[in-house]
Parts: C-alpha cells; sequence; structure tokens
C-alpha cells in the first residue's frame, strides 16, 4: 500500500490501513483539511467547491466521501460527475467558485486514485499552501465541521466540457474551417477514462472523423495508463489499419496529450509540447516555459522564433509560476503537458488537440513530417537507489562540485548542461533514490552520459562509506 503526499496532491492506493493508503479516513481528514485551509484563506464561510473525476472503478466511492465531508464543512458542491482535469480547473472560474478537488491518479494504475486540490483560480494549490493543508489534516482538533442548519448544498452540472470546448473553439489560433477542410480521420485511444467522452466531442465539433479506441468510460484501463510508447500499440496498429492522418492517445484524466503519426510511428511525448509551441510561435512572438526535465528542442525553436525559453523545478505549479513570470505565451511538461494561458493556466489535451490539427491543417504535411522538421533528440530517464542511510543532498552537491565548470541550475537538483547534451539529477521525495535524466543527440549518447553520471554518483558513495568507517 502507498500513500504520497506531495506538490501535485494526496495519492495513494485504494484501501488497507489509514496512513498507508488511500483510506477512507484519508479521504475525509485531507478534504476536510483542504475546505479549513480555503475558509481560513478567504476569510468566510459560505464557499462553493467544484468536483469532478475520471473513470476508475474507485471514483464513485472517492467522490462520495469527497462530497459528503464538503457538505459536512458547510461547502456548496458543483459536481461535475465524470470530467477531465482541465475542465474541472475551467469550471471553477466559470463558476466563480473558491476552489475545487479532481478525483483522478493520472496516469497512475487502477489501484491508484488521488485529490488534486484547485485554489480559486483553478490552479494548483502551491508547496506551502499544501503543506498546511496536510497540517490541517493532521490535526483534526483545528478542524469545525458545520452544524445542522449551515451544512452545505449539492448540485450536479454535466454541462462544462461543452463549455470547455466552446471556449477552445472561441480561441483565434483554433483555425476550424482549415481543420473541417482537411477532413482528418484520427484515432484516439482514451484507454476507457473521460477522454472518451470530451474528445469525439471535440472532434466532432472539429469536423474530425473518429475512429474510437478504448473511449467506454469505465475504468477498465486496457493497458497501462501513462502514454509511453510501450503502451500504445492498440492505437499504433488502428491508425495504419484504418489509414488515420494521426492517433491521439491520453492519460485517464486528459492533461497530457502523446500522438501517433500516420505510419505508425510515435511522434514522441516530448514533443507534443514542441510542436504546438512551433505553431504558436509562428502566430504570436512571446517567450516559452518547460520544466529542467523536459527536451531541448523547446529551447531550439523558441529562440528560432526570437523568444527566450526559461526552464522551471518540476512539477506543473512551477511551471505556471514561471510563465506568469516571464509573460510566456506557450509552456508546459514534456510528458505530454500543454499549457496554454490564453485558456487557461493548466495542462490541457484538448487545447493540444485543437491546435495541433489546426498546424497539421494549414502546413500541409503529414505528421510523420512535421515531426522530422523538429530537432532530434533523444532522453534517456534512469534512476540509483541508495542505502537507506544515505545523504543525498550532499551527493547532489558532490556531483555539483564535480562539474563547477559547466553551466549547473540547482533550482530542482542538479542539471548540468554540456555543449550538446544535458543530464538532470533530482532526489525522490518518496523513494531513497536520484532520478538521473539525460538528454543528447543520439540515444547511444544520452544512455552514456547517463552511465558515467552514474559512475560519479556511485564513486561519492563509496567515498562516503569509506570515510565513515
Amino acid at each position: 500500500m502507498a500513500l504520497i503526499k506531495s506538490i501535485s496532491g494526496i495519492r495513494g492506493t485504494i484501501g488497507g490501513i489509514a496512513d498507508q493508503g488511500l483510506t477512507p479516513i484519508d479521504i475525509v481528514k485531507f478534504t476536510s483539511g483542504f475546505a479549513t485551509f480555503i475558509k481560513q484563506k478567504q476569510n468566510k464561510d459560505n464557499l462553493t467547491f467544484i468536483i469532478g473525476r475520471d473513470a476508475r472503478i474507485s471514483g464513485e466511492m472517492v467522490n462520495h466521501l469527497v462530497v459528503g465531508t464538503l457538505l459536512g464543512m458547510g461547502v456548496n458542491v458543483i459536481d461535475t460527475g465524470l470530467s477531465t482535469t482541465p475542465t474541472v480547473e475551467m469550471a471553477v472560474t466559470m463558476s466563480n467558485a473558491d476552489g475545487g478537488i479532481i478525483l483522478t491518479a493520472s496516469h497512475n494504475p487502477k489501484q491508484w486514485n488521488a485529490l488534486k486540490l484547485l485554489n480559486e483560480k483553478g490552479e494548483f494549490i502551491s508547496a506551502k499552501d499544501g503543506e498546511e493543508v496536510l497540517r490541517l489534516g493532521e490535526n483534526p482538533s483545528e478542524i469545525a465541521f458545520s452544524k445542522v442548519d449551515k451544512l452545505g448544498t449539492y448540485s450536479q452540472d454535466s454541462t462544462f466540457i461543452k463549455k470547455h470546448i466552446d471556449e477552445i473553439l472561441k480561441l483565434p489560433l483554433v483555425d476550424v474551417d482549415a481543420i473541417k477542410n482537411a477532413k482528418f480521420r484520427v484515432g484516439v485511444d482514451a484507454v476507457n477514462s473521460t477522454g472518451g467522452i470530451a474528445i469525439p466531442e471535440l472532434l466532432n465539433a472539429l469536423g474530425v472523423e473518429t475512429i474510437p479506441l478504448h473511449c467506454t468510460p469505465n475504468g477498465i484501463f486496457p493497458h497501462n495508463p501513462e502514454p509511453l510508447p510501450e503502451h500504445l500499440k492498440d492505437i499504433i496498429e488502428t491508425v495504419v489499419k484504418e489509414k488515420a492522418h494521426v492517433g491521439f492517445v491520453v492519460d485517464p484524466d486528459v492533461d497530457r496529450l502523446a500522438m501517433v503519426c500516420e505510419d505508425g510511428t510515435c511522434f514522441g511525448e516530448e514533443y507534443t509540447l514542441v510542436a504546438i509551441a512551433d505553431y504558436v510561435l509562428q502566430h504570436k512572438k512571446g517567450n516559452t516555459v518547460s520544466n529542467l526535465s523536459s527536451t531541448r528542442a523547446l529551447r531550439d525553436i523558441t529562440e528560432k522564433h526570437g523568444g527566450q525559453y526559461f526552464a522551471s523545478a518540476v512539477g506543473e505549479v512551477n511551471v505556471v509560476e514561471m510563465m506568469k513570470t516571464h509573460n510566456a505565451v506557450i509552456g508546459g511538461e514534456g510528458n505530454g503537458g500543454v499549457i496554454y494561458p490564453e485558456l487557461h493556466y493548466g495542462r490541457d489535451a484538448l487545447v493540444g488537440i485543437a491546435l495541433f490539427l489546426s498546424l497539421l491543417a494549414k502546413s500541409k504535411k503529414t505528421c510523420s513530417q512535421l515531426r522530422i522538421g523538429y530537432p532530434n533528440y533523444f532522453i534517456s530517464k534512469n534512476k540509483i537507489e541508495l542505502e537507506p542511510n544515505m545523504d543525498v543532498d550532499a551527493i547532489l552537491e558532490a556531483i555539483k562540485e564535480k562539474y563547477k565548470n559547466e553551466k549547473i541550475n540547482d533550482i530542482d537538483g542538479v542539471k548540468i548542461d554540456f555543449a550538446d547534451e544535458w543530464v538532470h539529477l533530482r532526489k525522490s521525495n518518496t523513494e531513497q533514490i536520484i532520478r538521473i535524466y539525460s538528454e543528447s543527440q543520439a540515444e547511444t549518447t544520452a544512455e552514456h552520459l547517463a552511465m558515467k553520471i552514474m559512475k560519479d554518483i556511485s564513486d561519492v558513495m563509496s567515498n562516503v562509506a569509506e570515510t565513515s568507517l
């Protein structure tokens, strides 16, 4: 069993013992902690929250617990039902709500669920605010439930997906006419979650013929729900067999987007943001942001269009904060997360699809031809396990010292930028490991760089072990 309390919310496996998994007790205490935090922050008792969930099996159970707890806290609940993460984010601002909770464990397997916490802007709460929510959840004496005459109200509103799509269609860079005239046929793998509701509706509004695959929102994931190449066999076969122009793959809550080209090749999750940024920057000059572990190709594309690229710490809230600081016109993460601030500050696969189809239609190229036109990089992802008593920070400092003559960024672990490649070392918040991401212009050199840094880490660990004897 597992329970992870982090910047991404409260995430855990369903069942087991309280504080060791995501049990009903944990759901109630952290929901009430969040409601208490928002009451204190807003300095008012009459709150409205938006709730929505993906289609995973435990969703209905978790929903009942969250809704009941919020009503008990005196919070008025608008339940969007089966929805997407970006839809719930937009629903918060559309409703002038005080916050929101999305019930989804994103790309995690079916045994997981989570509470993703939103502020009044429809954005994830900050790390600092998250710490206070966790503290309140662990201190029930500071949480006051409402008396019978002050209980919250409950209503349902299933119209927000349509409202979300309507706002996408209004965007100047979403060229509906060009997309309709292209007469696209598009495969969709929604892993039997809420993308199976939202994406066909979007594509229908864009005049696109949809070839649905795993689009029944029953929560029975047909494969690992993380949209990585090794999990995309079904959609690859479907795109080729049906002669589709492109295939779209999303995770269960529809904030990550991966694509398959007409020839069955994977566009590359890292390149979802690169392609869409290229399109946006062709029409609107400005800056871009991604996290430190994302491909250098976004920097290349940004500078090509006369903008400036900035790298943030890993985590959507960090990307958003830096996007606002540098007035970025597009940003996101290399995991297929596109953030287009003209719509809202959140990763959104639906707006990503609409912008990519606009690019594809206006370029007069195939999907594979588009991909060939971008700088080619390869990322190698590795990790090294540490002894329980190892000082991870000391190890990272030693690596930083070893490569002090290179360009170093230490806002989130240690990133070392070499002339033609980079490596990013981050300690895990939940495991005694160091994650090692490296990127180069060839797969072999990316892996070679990772192995070199892993050997450096092993040498540091050996030196530490010898000095402690």
